[in-house]
C-alpha cells in the first residue's frame, strides 16, 4: 500500500506544497493516477475538494468526496476509487495526533463533548469560515518564496481551533476529546478494528498505534490475548466470508477487500481455515465458523 504521507513528502513536484513539520504538511492539487489506488497514512488529513470527485472506501462505509467537500480522514488505510471526467484539485493538510492534542490542550475555552461515534472519514461543517481559511491559503501556495514556517504553524493552529470551535462538527469533536482522554489501550484496539482488512504490515500498525513494533506487539498480546498475526488473519477471513456469504462478492474482490496480497494466498488460507474453497461459499451460507 501507498504510504500517503511520505508520498506526498518523496514526491514534492506533484503539487504546490509547504511544510514545517514532518507532521504538518500542505499540499495545493496532488493527483493519484489509477482507478483504484490502496493508501494509507499515520497522520490524520484534512481535505478540502475545489474540483472533481473521488471515493474513499474504508472499513466502515464508502464517502463520495465532490466540489466543496470538506472532511478530516482519521489516520489509518483506505481505497481511493478515482474518476476522471475531470481533474481532481484540493488542498491537503496533514496534521499528527500529537499536533491536534497540543493544540487542543492550548485552548482557552473548553471543548464541546460529543458523545456521537465516529468514522474514519468525518465530514466537516464547510461554513463560510472554512471556506475563507481555505481561501486564506491560496497566497501561501502561489508566493513566490516559501513563507515563514512559524507562520504555517499559526496557520496549521488556526485551522485546528477553526473546526473545534464549530458545535456543527459533532462528529469530530468527538474524535477531538477522545484523543484528549481516551487510554493508549482503547487507541490500540480502535486501530485495529478500523484497519484489519487493509493489505498492511505489522509494522505500519505499530505506526498508526504510535508504537514501537516490539511495543505494539506486547501491548497487542495483552489487549487480545493473541499474536497480531493470528489475530489479523482471523479476522481477514471472517470478513471475506462474509463478503462471499452476503455480499455476492468474487473470491477476486473479497481477497482484495480482505487486505490479501493475491488471490491464491487468499484461498490457501481460506480453505485451511474453513475446509472448504472461497469459491463455494454461495449467498446466505454463512454458517461456517
Amino acid at each position: 500500500m501507498i504510504n500517503f504521507n511520505s508520498f506526498i513528502v518523496n514526491n514534492p513536484g506533484l503539487g504546490q506544497q509547504l511544510s514545517c513539520r514532518d507532521s504538518l504538511i500542505s499540499i495545493f492539487n496532488c493527483p493519484l493516477k489509477n482507478k483504484y489506488e490502496d493508501i494509507w497514512s499515520h497522520n490524520n488529513y484534512v481535505l478540502y475538494v475545489a474540483e472533481g470527485r473521488k471515493v474513499w472506501h474504508t472499513a466502515h462505509g464508502s464517502f463520495n468526496l465532490h466540489k466543496g467537500s470538506c472532511v478530516f480522514v482519521r489516520k489509518g488505510a483506505c481505497i481511493v476509487e478515482q474518476f476522471f471526467e475531470t481533474q481532481f484539485c484540493f488542498f491537503l493538510f496533514f496534521v499528527s495526533d500529537d499536533f491536534i492534542f497540543e493544540v487542543l490542550r492550548s485552548k482557552s475555552t473548553p471543548l464541546r463533548k460529543s458523545e456521537i461515534k465516529f468514522n474514519p472519514v468525518i465530514t466537516i461543517d464547510s461554513d463560510a469560515i472554512v471556506y475563507s481559511f481555505f481561501q486564506s491559503m491560496l497566497p501561501f501556495f502561489n508566493a513566490r518564496f516559501a513563507p515563514d514556517k512559524t507562520l504555517l504553524e499559526l496557520k496549521f493552529r488556526e485551522l485546528i481551533l477553526t473546526l473545534a470551535d464549530n458545535p456543527a462538527n459533532k462528529e469530530l469533536l468527538c474524535y477531538f476529546c477522545a484523543l484528549l482522554h481516551e487510554p493508549q489501550q482503547v487507541s490500540l484496539q480502535l486501530v485495529m478494528d478500523d484497519n484489519y482488512c487493509f493489505n498492511l504490515k505489522q509494522a505500519d500498525y505499530a505506526k498508526l498505534c504510535s508504537r514501537s513494533l516490539s511495543a505494539f506487539k506486547r501491548d497487542f498480546q495483552q489487549l487480545y490475548n493473541s499474536s497480531p498475526g493470528k489475530w489479523i488473519m482471523e479476522k481477514r477471513l471472517q470478513h471475506a466470508l462474509h463478503l462471499l456469504s452476503n455480499a455476492e462478492k468474487t473470491v477476486a474482490e473479497a481477497s482484495f477487500e480482505s487486505g490479501f496480497d493475491s488471490s491464491s494466498h487468499f484461498s490457501r488460507a481460506f480453505r485451511h481455515r474453513f475446509g472448504i474453497p472461497p469459491s463455494t461459499v454461495k449467498k446466505g451460507n454463512a454458517a461456517l465458523s
